[in-house]
């Protein structure tokens, strides 16, 4: 597991290259929600490649260890999130938490999803 758990810090470099990508292009031209939700399609494709590079690399034994890779990467990247905001960027926790709100269009959740659940996913087609 110590791979995947290393695996999971060019994340970070890739989640930040997104994110400067979305303040200097798009999110000067469209409403923020927009721009949120761009960013997080944009992300999940992103990430989607670097994944399934991951999985082809060093394939996950089982689908239950794929499925531990996924949930092993979905705990760090909401703690990174959450000492981002928290910590160093001191934003009160309502505000953190804003983007977990899918009733308001925030669509973070599902790139969550796609981070826990991909591993297993790729894992899976590959055998076949």
């Amino acid at each position: 597991m110590l791979r995947y758990l290393l695996a999971w810090f060019p994340m970070l470099v890739l989640a930040i290259a997104n994110g400067a990508l979305r303040q200097a292009t798009y999110a000067r031209r469209m409403p923020e929600l927009g721009a949120h939700q761009l960013s997080t399609v944009i992300g999940a494709a992103i990430f989607g490649v670097y994944i399934w590079f991951v999985i082809r690399t060093w394939p996950p034994v089982s689908t239950q260890q794929a499925l531990q890779v996924g949930l092993l990467w979905l705990a760090l990247t909401i703690a990174f999130e959450f000492f981002m905001g928290l910590v160093l960027a001191r934003r009160p926790l309502n505000e953190v938490l804003r983007d977990y709100d899918v009733t308001r269009g925030r669509v973070w959740v599902f790139l969550l999803l796609w981070i826990a659940l991909a591993p297993a996913l790729f894992q899976l087609f590959d055998r076949n």
